[in-house]
């Protein structure tokens, strides 16, 4: 068996919030951790950088400019640093956005899915090597599909991100079959933290409560309140991630919670947590209602649970306080900006 210490991986996506707790996982079980950042006119590394360091004092973690649109980068990468396990978590992933963004998020997610296996394949041809790879997959890939799903249910995707989700997966299961390459799709269903993006509905709540608590803000305007999701933690579920590289052969797995509630039940959560009276504040605007709606996610993780011995350890309620503490606090620092005569954006930046 390889020596853990000479483990390296692989990860697209490492800036997002999946990306940075799964850094923090092999980072802690001594791995050499490679992250793949798309280069841009500002830094967008925050979910990382208490990690990263002068790659001169820390050599664990290793940044590189590249890009799922193009995929020489990749084979490139493959070539250099020999990794063992190869996590692709980079996506155009906010499903309103891919209505409006349907042909970037279909380039993005499935072709470029089908861009990495390409060059994972031809690296293990050449170099003799079974590089392990797990593609992240997405609850969002069942769509109209009645709960609860699991690795069974049929796909029925209702969004451009969805349906791109759906030929990653199958691009994966057909290069496993095909090539007999190690490839393991994870389907994850919602899993939120304190570092969600704020444009997604849970980070929105969190991050509109603790505003609202400072004074920097009024009214929150969400979307279809009467929505289930089967919320997780991110942190328990990169964890599933790690598990499926580490089993002798690939599968695909539904990793979730298997209990659902709605955005309105989170919604009560998290304002009855801060104190506050959500109905004084939220407004419904139409604008952010999906013109395909996805009514009701629900896991069932029962081959997760017993095949890779994982299960959540975070409850629901517990997320919720998590991510409401963490905006509370971030709020509370955005309110000393602004009483010492900064500018603050929505995004929480002084200008």
């Amino acid at each position: 068996m390889t020596d853990r210490r000479d483990k390296r991986a692989l990860i697209t996506g490492i800036t997002g919030q999946d990306g940075s707790y799964l850094a923090e996982l092999l980072l802690a079980k001594g791995y050499e951790v490679h992250g793949v950042i798309r280069r841009t006119s500002t830094f967008n590394t925050d979910r990382i950088d208490h990690l990263y360091a002068d790659p001169h004092d820390s050599p664990s973690l290793k940044l590189h400019y590249g890009d799922l649109g193009e995929g020489r980068v990749f084979g490139q990468l493959l070539e250099r640093y020999q990794p063992q396990e190869v996590y692709n978590l980079g996506a155009q992933s906010h499903v309103r956005v891919s209505f409006d963004q349907s042909e970037y998020t279909a380039d993005v997610v499935a072709v470029g899915t089908l861009r990495l296996l390409e060059a994972v394949r031809e690296y293990d041809a050449r170099a003799g090597a079974r590089v392990k790879v797990y593609q992240a997959g997405s609850s969002e890939m069942f769509g109209a599909a009645p709960p609860p799903q699991d690795e069974q249910t049929p796909f029925h995707p209702r969004s451009p991100y969805a349906v791109s989700k759906v030929a990653a997966h199958w691009f994966a299961r057909n290069f496993r079959e095909a090539y007999g390459l190690f490839i393991a799709n994870g389907i994850l269903f919602n899993h939120e933290s304190p570092r969600r993006g704020e444009t997604f509905v849970t980070r929105k709540i969190t991050r509109a409560i603790g505003r609202i608590r400072e004074g920097l803000q009024q009214v929150l305007y969400l979307g279809n309140l009467e929505a289930r999701r089967d919320w997780g933690f991110a942190g328990d579920h990169v964890e599933a991630m790690w598990l499926m590289l580490q089993q002798d052969e690939p599968g695909d797995y539904v990793v979730a919670t298997g209990e659902s509630h709605s955005v309105r039940e989170f919604l009560e959560a998290a304002f009855d947590y801060a104190g506050l009276d959500w109905r004084k504040h939220v407004e419904i605007d139409p604008a952010y209602f999906r013109p395909s709606e996805v009514d009701h996610l629900r896991g069932d993780p029962s081959k997760a649970r017993v095949q890779l011995g994982w299960a959540p350890k975070v409850s629901f309620h517990d997320l919720v306080r998590m991510m409401v503490d963490g905006d509370l606090e971030l709020a509370r620092r955005e309110r000393a900006l602004a009483d010492s005569g900064y500018r603050v954006a929505r995004s929480g930046a002084a200008r």
